[in-house]
């Protein structure tokens, strides 16, 4: 049985992630890790919780040991929007946080890492189109660079010290479960929320950006599903693309609309958003991860769109 280190425990991703694999794996097995935020009683009651800064390896270290830690789900991350007002921070977190969990990994034999990278990762001249898996990275933030460190350092470590690093390249990730906390792609999170709160939302970004997105379900099973695949079926290990649809903001709320008829957005760009926006696909060729462990997604955006109206209408007690 895995025994398995969770950072960034109490983020978007990672908050749905440490309930999923307890059920997988059982709750003392799954240690969730957060810096400073306390947990929901979800995370803190059904399994071990360890405040773990990844900035201090020492600690990261004796934590490894401790628990018996064979895997690492590094999920710990400053976001796109809150890394450009302060890479500094970004810097410090996704740079050196990265680092000493690849180097806590090898000097204590933990087995795996699997860590998320994102769509980020890419840049202007990378093809917007369907990118393919192995394309031009020329990101132009301090995110989408650490994201490239992140891919080439997993490879190293793979190559270089035999440490099985996976990782997966994410387009933008909605869930209803969290609310957003400063990525560039979470107007796609917000839009549901304003949709059942007040009926109507303001975007930041313009009607016609079209992003690939993905729905939490099954952004939890794309990372999952590479970690158990064969390490014969593997080929690229820390750089996966993963998709499930592409929309603009038009289409989600024309999508909200069939449900919600006198729902209504409008649009007010931050430009800072809406730079980083048009730096990244549009769509993306996941048949890489499609041919080598099987991927496929299950929700599209109108099975997305039911799903979470009906999840948030029982959150916000608007049933």
């Amino acid at each position: 049985m895995k025994r398995i280190l969770v950072t960034g425990a109490v983020g978007q991703i990672g908050s749905e992630l440490v309930p999923f694999l307890r059920e997988k794996y059982g709750g003392g097995n799954v240690v969730a890790a957060g810096h400073r935020t306390e947990p929901g009683e979800e995370l803190k009651n059904g399994g071990p919780f360890e405040f773990i800064d990844v900035l201090k390896p020492e600690l990261l270290d004796s934590k490894i040991r401790e628990h018996r830690i064979d895997t690492i789900y590094h999920m710990a991350s400053i976001l796109s929007k809150l890394a450009e007002q302060n890479p500094q921070l970004a810097y410090r977190v996704d740079f050196h946080g990265d680092y000493n969990v690849l180097e806590a990994a090898r000097k204590n034999d933990v087995d795996q890492v699997m860590f998320p990278s994102s769509i980020a990762a890419f840049g202007p001249q990378s093809p917007r189109e369907r990118t393919p898996n192995d394309a031009i990275q020329d990101p132009t933030t301090i995110y989408g660079i650490s994201k490239v460190f992140g891919e080439l350092m997993g490879h190293y470590y793979y190559h270089r010290y035999d440490v099985d690093v996976r990782s997966v390249r994410y387009p933008g990730i909605i869930s209803w479960a969290t609310e957003p906390v400063g990525g560039t792609t979470d107007y796609a999170v917000a839009i549901y929320y304003e949709a059942i709160r007040s009926g109507k939302y303001t975007c930041y970004l313009r009607e016609d950006t079209m992003l690939p997105m993905m729905y939490m379900p099954d952004a939890i099973k794309s990372i999952t599903q590479l970690a158990e695949a064969k390490i014969g079926k593997i080929h690229h290990h820390a750089n996966y693309n993963v998709t499930a649809m592409s929309f603009t903001p038009k289409e989600i709320a024309a999508e909200i609309k069939k449900h919600i008829p006198e729902f209504e957005i409008e649009y007010k760009v931050d430009e800072a958003r809406q730079a980083i926006a048009d730096s990244w696909p549009m769509s993306l060729d996941d048949s890489a991860a499609r041919k080598d462990w099987g991927w496929e997604p299950e929700y599209d955006l109108e099975g997305m769109t039911k799903d979470m109206l009906e999840n948030l209408r029982k959150k916000l007690g608007k049933e």
